[in-house]
C-alpha cells in the first residue's frame, strides 16, 4: 500500500475512533448537568414533605450522593425537611408489641425494610453535622429487631437495599459489631431464598423461584429492578464494610459474580429489560434497573474491583441510554417501570413513566460517574 494512503488511513480511523469515544465518555461539566438537570426538575415538581416509605427514600439515598458531588446546599435541605417532616423516624409506633415485619405501610411495620431505609439518609444528615436525635430512631429501631431471634427480615430482593446498607453506617457511628454480625445473619437467609447459584442472579422473592415460576417463554425470570437494589446495595456495604471483617469475601464474591451476569445480558442499545434473561418477556427499555447496574458498575470499577477495561464499555453504552433516552431536555426522567414486583408483559413504560426511587437510582449513577470522571 501507497505510504501516504496508508497514513492516510490511519488518520482517518484514528478519527473515527475518536468521535466514537467521545459520543460515550462525558465531561465532568456534562455529568453535573445532568445531574442537576435531573434533581432539579424533581425537587421543583415534588414537595419535600413526603411520608419516610421506601420509594420517596429511595429517592433520597440519590439525592444524598448529588449533593456529596455538588455541594448544593438545596439538596440537603430537601433531605433535611423531609428527614424533619418525619421526625426522623420510618413507620412511627411506639408500642413494641406491636411492632411487626411483613410487608405493611402503616405505622405498626416498625420492622418492616421499607419503613427502614429512610435510615440511610439520617445517619448521611447526621455526619453533616452530628446531632444525636437524627440517628436516635434508627438505633432504637435496628436495635430491638438485632434483639430478636429472627432472621427472615429479608425475605425480597429490595429489602437488601432497603436494610443492608442501614447495617453498615450504623456500624460505622456505633462501632457495634452486632450490626456486622445480624447484616450476615440476616443476607444468608436471604441467599437461601432468592440467590440462583448457576445465573449468579437474585428472584425477587421465593415466589419467583424457578421452576415454580417461569417467564411467558418459559425461562428464569429475575426482575431488572429486583437485581439492581441487590446490586447497588451489595456496593454500598462494601463501601462501609471494615476490610477486616471476617464476611467480606462473601458480598464481595456476590457483588463480581452478579457484575458478570449483569453486563452479559445488557441489551446493545444499553439498557436492561425487565426480565433480564427474557427480553421478549417485557420487552423495551427500564430506566431504574439499568442506573442501579450502572452505579454498580461504576462503584466497582471506581473502587478497584471491577477491570475498566471489560466493565467500563457496558458503562458507557448504559451512560448513553440514560441521558439520551431516558432523561428528557426538560430534566424528567422517563422510561421508569412503575411501582411492582415484576416485569409485566403488555405494561406500558415510556418517556413518561417517571418515580422517585428511579431518579434517585439515576442520581447515584451521575455522582459515581462524576467520581469516575474526577479520578481520571
Amino acid at each position: 500500500m501507497d505510504l501516504k494512503l496508508y497514513r492516510a488511513l490511519f488518520l482517518l480511523l484514528a478519527l473515527i475512533s475518536g468521535t466514537v469515544s467521545a459520543q460515550y465518555q462525558p465531561s465532568k461539566e456534562d455529568v453535573l448537568e445532568m445531574i442537576n438537570r435531573a434533581n432539579t426538575y424533581w425537587q421543583q415538581n415534588n414537595k419535600a414533605e413526603v411520608r419516610a416509605f421506601w420509594d420517596h427514600a429511595a429517592y433520597h439515598t440519590g439525592n444524598m450522593e448529588a449533593y456529596n458531588v455538588t455541594k448544593n446546599e438545596t439538596y440537603r435541605k430537601y433531605s433535611e425537611d423531609w428527614a424533619r417532616h418525619n421526625q426522623w423516624m420510618g413507620a412511627k409506633s411506639t408500642d413494641k408489641s406491636n411492632w411487626k415485619y411483613k410487608y405493611g405501610e402503616t405505622d405498626e411495620y416498625v420492622l418492616f425494610g421499607d419503613w427502614q431505609i429512610c435510615f440511610q439518609t439520617y445517619v448521611d444528615l447526621y455526619h453533616l453535622k452530628p446531632e444525636e436525635y437524627k440517628i436516635a430512631r434508627a438505633k432504637e429501631v435496628m436495635e430491638y429487631e438485632m434483639a430478636t431471634p429472627n432472621n427472615d427480615y429479608w425475605w425480597w430482593a429490595d429489602g437488601l437495599y432497603m436494610v443492608m446498607p442501614v447495617m453498615t453506617k450504623l456500624y460505622k457511628v456505633t462501632g457495634d459489631q452486632k450490626y456486622l454480625d445480624k447484616l450476615y445473619e440476616y443476607f444468608m437467609y436471604a441467599n437461601s431464598i432468592m440467590y440462583d447459584k448457576k445465573e449468579k442472579l437474585y428472584y425477587r422473592d421465593a415466589k419467583y423461584v424457578y421452576p415454580k415460576h417461569k417467564t411467558i417463554n418459559g425461562k428464569k425470570d429475575f426482575w431488572a429492578r429486583g437485581d439492581g437494589w441487590v446490586f447497588a446495595g451489595l456496593a454500598k456495604v462494601l463501601k462501609d464494610l471494615p476490610q477486616t471483617d471476617p464476611h467480606r469475601d462473601e458480598y464481595l464474591t456476590k457483588y463480581l459474580k452478579m457484575a458478570r451476569a449483569i453486563v452479559k445480558s445488557q441489551q446493545a442499545e444499553g439498557y436492561w429489560t425487565r426480565s433480564i434473561l427474557d427480553p421478549q418477556h417485557a420487552p423495551g427499555p427500564e430506566t431504574s434497573g439499568t442506573a442501579f447496574f450502572t452505579y454498580g458498575l461504576l462503584w466497582g470499577i471506581n473502587n478497584g474491583y471491577l477491570k475498566e477495561k471489560k466493565y467500563l464499555p457496558a458503562v458507557h453504552q448504559a451512560w448513553k441510554y440514560l441521558t439520551k433516552t431516558a432523561l428528557q431536555p426538560n430534566g424528567k426522567l422517563g422510561y421508569v417501570q412503575p411501582i411492582g414486583e415484576k416485569a409485566i408483559p403488555g405494561q406500558v413504560v415510556d418517556v413518561n413513566s417517571t418515580a422517585n426511587f428511579g431518579v434517585g437510582a439515576f442520581l447515584l449513577a451521575g455522582s459515581e460517574m462524576y467520581r469516575y470522571l474526577s479520578n481520571k
